[in-house]
């Protein structure tokens, strides 16, 4: 019977694929036979059934939905829906007006139902609960959702940059990958495409009121012109049967118009991403013991009062007193047993000598936490900090070369709770404060739009930023603010002061790891080389050099064979590693500044590099004069900065015998400013003069 069962199933898979590919197509040519042709009562009635059920599925989905982009196909389902229920008010109005001679049955049940039934044969009545219906759809639920869409859509396209700022923020913090950053960015592209959509889409609704209002008119007008001219009917007989019968129509395209638009309302009026309607309005409405225990009293209250109708206020009082005493004992018990399954803390061990295992050594990268924060490195919690440091380790050593140690997680009662401090080698390099829960608003720089919350600095780069709660994270983003959450704040720091301290995180472990890695790929040149030819202590200092400086070591079988070319002339790590960045040039160049062929380089005032030449060249003496060094400092600084205002590179350009010194003058005033020598541009490369240090402002 299962073998059958598959075999049908795997039979009708290609027709259940076409059927779905036809269904648009197929609705199309529907509305159209529905506009031209002359449908029988029975058809008519097939028809309104299934607009309304399609109505009903559609504001069904709406409600289910934990997100807009779940229902991407909901604008074009709003055009379709309007079009077929146009096209059944066509349809009616052609029968209506054809046949409507014969009584209240002549367009179908449905319409004779909606006419008589529903609002008990009275015309005037009818009239009335159709302006009602329709006034409630034009200017109360479609207006809204047309303003919500259109602000949404609005503020959608102003976050795409802060957005995309975001996505490339955790690409580059290692927190994901390659994959996971082209789907967000497919997903931030999908979001600003369906809110413009849904901008446009909500006309169709408003259209479609206006549409009925005008439809019952002609309706009534040419139902009371055909009656009377044509089939001799009186002013009564003509008012019975075309005022009943329009009117029944135009009810029965109302309530699916109504529910379309609620359902319109819904999707476009959506926050939250993890619940749906219904979950995310009894979580937030009806989890509170203290809120329908006030309900309950101001209800009772109302209850005792003389004339009230006190049986109801009472009743529905002691139905939310009961709620919120249920909810508490539930709080309550749940409270209790997370109490009793904490785990408890361990007897302290009785008075013992001291011995060596009480030594512990002190952790080449460290990281403290606040109380507060445990809940961070918590799995029970959903803390996912941990996975995320692995993450910054995995891209350190993807985008620098080597794998650096492991960072020791632990917490610091003396710290403050929300406080977190990075350590080095046990000295603290970096410290900051974040707060789980909450989301930190990066402000880029040239947003103005203020946020309610507690002002700070982003702890990695020192941008301005706010603390703020997560009601209002979609208006910032919005706004154009980086958007992160607490866990994403420490581990940007983290990851940039790895960076930063890369020369000093190779210790000779990591050089000899690293050696034993490249060794798998390339033995005999490791052999060869290390430590035949170049001592492990001169590589480790080589490869530090260059870190210091921000140049990766990646390409680690370049820097082996220039090593192994050049250290039978020399044992000095500075001028292998000045002859390793010179074969590591285009690798240089491309990571400041990538794929750019024009290199615009700062350069130095002509006669003023004359004076830095005869100072720190080779025949001079090593001493530059204070008042010229404060100048350079302080204008190489100012340069930089500006540089890295536009948008563009910070690179100091400089002759190859002063090249070391200057980097070394300049790493502290201008920490981010490259400094490159004219033998280190590639062939492949031109050079623009941009500023020029030493020239009057």
């Amino acid at each position: 019977m299962n073998a059958a069962l598959q075999s049908l199933q795997q039979t009708l898979a290609p027709l259940r694929g076409h059927g779905q590919a036809l269904a648009a197509p197929i609705l199309v040519m529907l509305v159209l036979a529905m506009l031209v042709l002359p449908l029988p009562p029975w058809l008519l009635d097939t028809f309104f059934t299934l607009n309304i059920g399609i109505a009903l599925t559609v504001m069904m989905v709406a409600a289910y939905i934990k997100r807009p982009l779940d229902f991407t196909a909901f604008p074009t389902v709003l055009l379709l829906t309007t079009l077929l229920r146009l096209s059944l008010n066509v349809a009616s109005t052609r029968v209506v007006l054809m046949e409507g001679h014969t009584g209240p049955g002549a367009a179908g049940a449905v319409i004779e139902a909606f006419g008589t039934f529903l609002i008990g044969g009275n015309f005037a009545v009818g009239l009335i609960v159709f302006l009602i219906l329709v006034v409630i759809n034009f200017v109360v639920i479609t207006k809204g959702a047309e303003r919500i869409a259109e602000v949404g859509a609005r503020f959608t396209l102003d976050a795409m940059p802060g957005k995309q700022m975001a996505i490339d923020a955790d690409l580059n913090a290692g927190l994901i990958d390659q994959a996971e950053a082209k789907r967000r960015r497919a997903e931030v592209a999908v979001e600003a495409d369906f809110f413009g959509n849904m901008d446009g889409a909500s006309k169709f609704v408003r259209g479609d009121a206006i549409a009925g209002i005008l439809i019952l008119l002609i309706n009534m007008i040419g139902g009371f012109a055909i009656g009377m001219l044509q089939h001799g009917l009186t002013l009564e007989q003509a008012a019975h049967s075309y005022i009943t019968l329009s009117v029944g129509d135009a009810l029965v395209a109302q309530v699916p118009a109504l529910l379309i638009s609620v359902a319109a309302a819904m999707v476009v009026s959506r926050v939250g991403k993890e619940e749906d309607l219904g979950q995310q309005i009894v979580s937030q409405m009806l989890d509170s013991p203290k809120v329908l225990g006030v309900t309950a009293g101001v209800l009772a209250l109302l209850g005792v009062i003389p004339g009230m109708p006190n049986g109801v206020f009472l009743m529905f009082a002691l139905l939310a007193g009961g709620s919120a005493w249920w909810l508490a004992q539930q709080r309550r018990r749940a409270e209790q047993a997370k109490a009793q399954a904490a785990p408890q803390a361990p007897a302290a061990a009785p008075d013992a000598e001291a011995t060596w295992d009480d030594l512990q050594p002190v952790d080449l990268l460290g990281l403290e936490l606040g109380y507060r924060l445990i809940a961070l490195v918590d799995r029970s919690r959903r803390g996912d900090l941990l996975t995320r440091i692995k993450g910054v380790r995995k891209k350190f050593a993807q985008d620098v070369g080597f794998l650096p140690p492991p960072v020791h997680v632990r917490d610091n009662l003396e710290l403050k709770p929300s406080s977190y401090r990075i350590t080095l080698r046990g000295v603290v390099v970096g410290e900051g404060e974040v707060f789980p829960g909450q989301f930190l608003a990066i402000n880029p720089g040239h947003i103005r739009t203020p946020l309610i919350g507690q002002a700070t600095t982003d702890p990695a780069f020192g941008l301005p930023a706010t603390w703020i709660d997560e009601r209002q994270k979609e208006s910032a983003q919005m706004a154009g603010y980086t958007v992160v959450d607490a866990e994403t704040v420490l581990a940007t720091h983290l990851s940039h002061l790895m960076q930063v301290h890369a020369a000093r995180l190779l210790s000779r472990t990591e050089v000899q790891e690293l050696v034993e890695h490249v060794r798998k790929l390339a033995p005999k040149l490791i052999d060869e080389v290390i430590p035949t030819m170049v001592p492990i202590g001169v590589f480790q200092k080589v490869l530090q050099l260059l870190l210091e400086e921000g140049v990766h070591i990646r390409d680690i079988r370049t820097i082996v064979e220039t090593l192994a070319e050049h250290a039978g002339g020399t044992q000095d790590p500075q001028e292998l590693a000045r002859r390793v960045r010179v074969a590591l040039a285009p690798a240089i160049v491309q990571q400041l500044y990538g794929p750019q062929q024009e290199l615009e380089v700062i350069a130095i005032e002509p006669q003023l590099e004359r004076i830095l030449v005869q100072a720190l060249g080779p025949n001079g003496n090593g001493v530059l004069d204070p008042g010229v060094a404060d100048m350079l400092t302080r204008s190489a600084a100012q340069v930089a900065q500006r540089q890295e205002e536009a948008g563009l590179p910070a690179v100091l350009l400089v002759p190859d015998a002063i090249r070391q010194a200057m980097a070394r003058l300049l790493r502290r005033a201008a920490p981010r400013l490259a400094v490159l020598a004219h033998s280190e541009i590639p062939d492949t490369h031109t050079i623009r003069i941009g500023p020029i240090l030493g020239e009057p402002a």
